[in-house]
């Protein structure tokens, strides 16, 4: 099969099976992707891709971590960056030393600098796995911020520590100075090549936009989606990291976009672009996963004949060592650093046992750890094989298979039995930042005695009556927004009992729903004005945007209502910060 028509099919099948996957809800996607490429490429006859370490990671990783990057946060970000850097740092050390001699001692055919690649081949997490996974789950808030900065950082560590495993099997030298001054040289490198990318591509950006406005925003777009992948090239080019500087590309980039409201245009052809790449690459990478397996996973334990059981054995003990160390490392050097960040009001929610739990089992391996192993070189510089190359493939493949399965049937139960978490702050922050806005165009309308003075009656008559519809109008939404209040800041709040604090929820439920079903009316009606050809195309496309964009709004108020409530979200909803990719 060409490539065209295997990159063709890849991203359709990626599209049908997250179809198929709001039918199947029990199984998470990933997994659905991973079983039909593993599922396609079983048969004699199936479909055979070769993995390309490098090109993989250079086509599709940036891109996604480049998004998320612009996504996390930046407040809480660099509010938790203690507890993100020991799990993105030292733990990777940790997990490397601790895991590599365990390797090593359980099976003494890998010698201990194989051990120790294998160790920093799975010690990182991987970022797309642990979004796809854990997203939705109802991980809190703060603690699924701590795992996705984690992920975003590791991948630097992990790799310098395969770099320098790999280059003391070829050469038989190690040494910690070296690795200190790569690691520097690799993470400090590549965020500051990152960074001057993000910030002069926004530099011109701006440039060119202050002459030409929103009518170059399609062509902007297309420049954005190309600059994760610049900043990839150029980073490792010149021999930094090309993983941290797409990281940093993203967050230079979103800081930039924090001065270019006024670009609803371009906001919204990025919106849409980035969450269809988004779906499209997340999908194409766990079928590329699946599609490794059987090659991977199938030859290794043929050729095993009946000791197979034993390599299966192995993929156990260290997935389990893998986690263990994960979990003494959250007990024994985060939860200080957690503990901390909750009193001084950083984290809503208390470390617990169960919640680090749920953050150990999160440590999910993906198609990152692959592509690593995947790039360990057939030959040592004399020509002999690398040693026990196939081994450390196969065990790499398989923690990141128990990782990913494992996950996926603990993490909900986990989450089931934690207490309810309160409403997030982001909700209430979210509220109170529309109350303001309304307030302030509520203000806005008003003249001062010098403005009226400048019009004659009439005129300050006809704008005193539109004034009243539109205040009326924020009044309602201002209403509305103090009904949705969950706080018990006020006398009368904390005055009411639990049922009318209930029935107020669900009348605001209520009004939401009224009010999205009004929106659905009003675009059947459209739809049918165009089908009576009493519209044309043009106007049926700014009239249903407008209703769009009005629904949108109000589904993310619902669903947040509906959270408030009690109530379940229905089909598509999504809590603010949490919508699926």
């Amino acid at each position: 099969m060409h490539t065209v028509e295997t990159v063709l099919l890849v991203l359709m099948l990626g599209a049908l099976t997250g179809i198929a996957a709001r039918y199947v809800r029990a199984i998470p996607l990933p997994l659905i992707q991973i079983a039909l490429g593993a599922l396609i490429a079983w048969p004699q006859k199936g479909l055979h891709i070769a993995f390309d370490p490098e090109l993989f990671l250079l086509l599709f990783i940036p891109p996604l971590l480049f998004s998320d990057g612009a996504r996390i946060p930046k407040r809480e970000f660099f509010a938790l960056y203690k507890p993100i850097l020991k799990l993105a740092l030292v733990l990777v050390l940790f997990t490397v030393l601790g895991l590599g001699y365990l390797i090593h001692w359980m099976i003494p055919v890998m010698p201990l600098t194989v051990a120790f690649a294998l160790a920093a081949v799975i010690s990182p997490t991987d970022a797309v796995a642990v979004s796809a996974i854990t997203r939705n789950l109802g991980m809190p808030e703060k603690t699924m911020h701590v795992l996705e900065g984690e992920s975003l950082l590791n991948d630097a560590s992990g790799l310098v520590a395969l770099k320098f495993a790999v280059a003391a099997t070829l050469t038989g030298f190690f040494s910690w100075g070296d690795v200190a001054k790569e690691f520097t040289w690799m993470a400090v490198g590549g965020l500051g090549v990152g960074a001057a990318l993000g910030w002069g591509f926004s530099y011109a950006r701006s440039a060119i936009t202050r002459r030409l406005g929103d009518v170059a925003a399609t062509q902007m777009v297309l420049l954005l989606l190309l600059l994760p992948f610049a900043a990839y090239i150029v980073g490792e080019q010149i021999g930094v990291s090309g993983i941290l500087a797409a990281v940093a590309a993203g967050v230079a980039t979103n800081f930039a976009d924090l001065d270019r409201g006024n670009f609803i245009t371009e906001r919204m052809q990025s919106s849409a672009t980035w969450s269809m790449v988004e779906a499209a690459f997340n999908g194409a990478i766990f079928l590329l996963l699946g599609l490794q397996l059987p090659s991977i996973i199938g030859s290794t334990l043929v050729a095993a004949g009946d000791e197979w059981w034993i390599l299966v054995g192995y993929v156990v003990v260290i997935s389990t060592a893998l986690l263990l160390m994960r979990w003494v490392w959250l007990m024994l050097g985060v939860q200080g650093s957690l503990r901390l960040a909750h009193h001084e009001g950083k984290m809503a929610e208390k470390p617990s046992r169960l919640l680090t739990l749920a953050t150990t089992v999160a440590g999910i391996r993906g198609a990152v750890s692959l592509a690593a192993a995947l790039s360990v070189p057939l030959l040592l510089k004399n020509g002999q094989p690398f040693p026990a190359r196939d081994l450390l493939i196969f065990l790499a493949t398989g923690t990141i298979l128990f990782t990913l399965v494992l996950a996926s049937i603990a993490l909900p139960w986990i989450l089931r039995h934690m207490p309810p978490a309160p409403e997030p702050e982001t909700v209430r922050e979210e509220r109170l930042a529309r109350i303001a806005a309304s307030q302030a165009a509520l203000g806005s309308m008003m003249l001062t005695e010098e403005q009226a003075a400048q019009h004659d009656a009439d005129w300050l008559a006809q704008r005193q009556e539109v004034v009243g519809r539109l205040a009326q109008e924020y009044r309602n939404r201002l209403n509305l927004l103090d009904d949705s209040s969950t706080s018990a800041s006020s006398v009368e709040a904390q005055s009411e009992s639990p049922e009318l604090v209930r029935q107020r929820k669900l009348r605001y439920v209520m009004e939401l729903d009224m009010r999205i079903h009004c929106l659905q009316r009003e675009r059947e009606v459209l739809y049918a004005e165009r089908q009576a050809h009493r519209i044309n195309d043009e106007s049926l496309r700014s009239l249903v945007n407008e209703i769009d964009l009005s629904e949108v709004a109000l589904r993310k108020r619902l669903a947040v209502a509906r959270r408030a409530a009690g109530l379940p979200l229905a089909d598509g909803e999504a809590v603010a910060g949490h919508s699926a990719h």
